[in-house]
C-alpha cells in the first residue's frame, strides 16, 4: 500500500512520500499490515482536515508498528515540532536524518528542534548542514535566521555574518533578511570601535575612525578635524585623503572645494589605482569645462573598475559634451545596467535614446526615471523626518545640483 502524508510545516505543506511502504507492508503479518494501513489512512484523513492533534497519535502507533520507516519518522517529528513539543519531536526527526541524510528539510527542522531544547552544538551542526541543501527560499529563511539568532546570542557576529552572506543571496529583498544583517553588521562596527578604543585610542585609525562617527551626526567640522588629525600622524594612512576630499568636496565654498581637489590628487598619488579619486577629479574638472581632461579621467577610471557605474556614467556625461552621443550610448547603458536605480541616468538615457534615433525606447526609461525618482524621494521625506541623509541620498542630491 503507498499512500502519502501531509505534515503542515510553517503554514505550507510539507510532502513526504513513503517510500519502499508496499514492499515494507508485504514483510509484516497480515493483522499488523491491516493495523497499520488503518493508522496511516486515519493520519492522512486527520491532516487533510487540518486536525495534526489527532494525527498525531495515529502516527505514533504506525511507528511503534514499524520503526524503519523513514518518512513516517519524519512526518510524526514534524507534527510534534509544529505542535510546540520538540523535545518528542527530536528522536523521531533524528531518526529520519541518520537513516537518510539527503533529507535535508528534515535535519532542518531538527536543527530548529534542538535549538528549542538548548541544545545548541547539535541544532548549529544540523541547520549549518541543511541550509546549503534547502531548496524552498521561506524555510531556508526560516533556518538561516534562527541561526543567524543563535550566533548574536552568544556574541559570534562574524559567524552570523557569514550566513547572513548566504541569505542575501537567496533572498536580497527580503525585510527580515535585511534587517538581521543590518543589526549584525553594526554590532560588528560597534565591536570593531570598542577594540580599536581599547588597543589604540590615540592611533591615525582612531582619528579616521571618530572622522566617519562625526559624519553620521553631521557633525561636518568636527569630521574635517579629525580627517586631518589622522593625516597629522600618518600621511600615507590608506583611504583617508578620498575621504577628507569627498568631506570638503560638499562644500559650497569654492575654496573649500579647491582643497578637496588637492586631496583627491594626494590619494591619486598614494595609490594610482583609486578609481574612485579618479571620478572625483574628473567631476571637478567637467565642471570647470575642462571636457577632454575629464574625458580623459573618466576613460582610466572605466578602464581600472569596468563595473563602476559612476565612472560609466560620467565618461558618457564627457561624450556627450564632447558631441560624440554614439560613443556615449554603450557608456550610458552599461552604468544603467550597473546602477538600475539611478533616476537621473535613466532620464539621461531617454533624452539619448531621443537623439539618437532610437524612439521606441525613450518611454521605458521616462517611465523608470518616474518610477526610481518616487522612490528616491519617499526615502528623503523618510530620512528628513529622521534627520538622517545616507550615501545614496546625498548622492543623488548632488546630481541633481551638478546637472542643473
Amino acid at each position: 500500500m503507498a499512500c502519502k502524508i501531509f505534515a503542515i510545516v510553517a503554514g505550507s505543506l510539507l510532502v513526504v512520500g513513503l517510500r519502499g511502504q508496499a514492499q515494507a507492508v508485504n514483510q509484516r503479518a497480515p493483522d499488523t499490515q491491516a493495523e497499520y494501513a488503518a493508522h496511516m489512512a486515519r493520519a492522512q484523513d486527520d491532516l487533510r482536515a487540518r486536525r495534526p492533534d489527532l494525527a498525531i497519535p495515529e502516527l505514533e502507533a504506525a511507528v511503534k508498528l514499524e520503526p524503519a520507516n523513514i518518512d513516517t519518522q519524519a512526518n510524526l517529528g514534524v507534527l510534534l515540532f509544529f505542535q510546540g513539543k520538540p523535545a518528542d519531536a527530536i528522536p523521531h526527526l533524528r531518526a529520519a536524518v541518520e537513516a537518510d541524510p539527503s533529507l535535508a528539510k528534515i535535519q532542518g527542522i531538527l536543527g530548529l528542534a534542538q535549538l528549542h531544547v538548548q541544545d545548541t552544538d547539535q541544532g548549529r551542526k544540523n541547520l549549518e548542514a541543511a541550509l546549503p541543501e534547502i531548496t524552498d527560499q521561506r524555510f531556508e529563511v526560516q533556518v538561516g535566521l534562527e541561526l543567524v539568532g543563535s550566533y548574536t546570542k552568544t556574541g559570534e557576529l562574524d559567524q552570523a555574518a557569514r550566513v547572513l552572506t548566504q541569505l542575501r543571496k537567496t533572498a536580497p529583498d527580503n525585510p527580515e533578511v535585511l534587517y538581521a544583517a543590518y543589526r549584525t553588521y553594526y554590532d560588528l562596527s560597534g565591536e570593531a570601535r570598542l577594540a580599536l578604543s581599547l588597543a589604540a585610542p590615540d592611533s591615525p585609525q582612531m582619528h579616521q575612525l571618530l572622522a566617519h562617527e562625526e559624519i553620521k551626526e553631521g557633525n561636518t567640522n568636527k569630521a574635517i578635524a579629525q580627517f586631518r588629525q589622522a593625516i597629522a600622524m600618518d600621511p600615507r594612512l590608506p583611504g583617508v585623503h578620498y575621504e577628507l576630499g569627498e568631506l570638503l568636496n560638499t562644500s559650497g565654498d569654492p575654496a573649500i572645494r579647491k582643497e578637496a581637489e588637492s586631496e583627491f590628487q594626494r590619494a591619486l598619488q598614494e595609490e594610482p589605482q583609486n578609481e574612485q579619486a579618479l571620478c572625483s577629479l574628473a567631476a571637478i574638472v567637467a565642471q570647470r569645462g575642462d571636457i577632454q581632461q575629464a574625458y580623459a579621467d573618466y576613460s582610466r577610471a572605466v578602464g581600472l573598475q569596468p563595473a563602476d557605474a559612476t565612472a560609466r556614467l560620467g565618461l558618457a556625461k564627457a561624450l556627450i559634451d564632447m558631441n560624440q552621443p554614439a560613443k556615449a550610448l554603450p557608456q550610458l547603458e552599461k552604468a544603467v545596467q550597473l546602477e538600475p536605480t539611478d533616476a537621473l541616468a535613466h532620464y539621461r538615457l531617454a533624452l539619448l535614446y531621443r537623439r539618437t534615433g532610437h524612439p521606441e525606447k525613450v518611454q521605458e526609461q521616462l517611465d523608470l526615471f518616474k518610477q526610481y525618482k518616487r522612490m528616491k524621494d519617499k526615502l528623503r521625506a523618510l530620512y528628513t523626518d529622521l534627520l538622517i541623509q545616507p550615501k545614496e541620498v546625498q548622492e543623488d542630491s548632488q546630481d541633481k545640483q551638478d546637472s542643473k
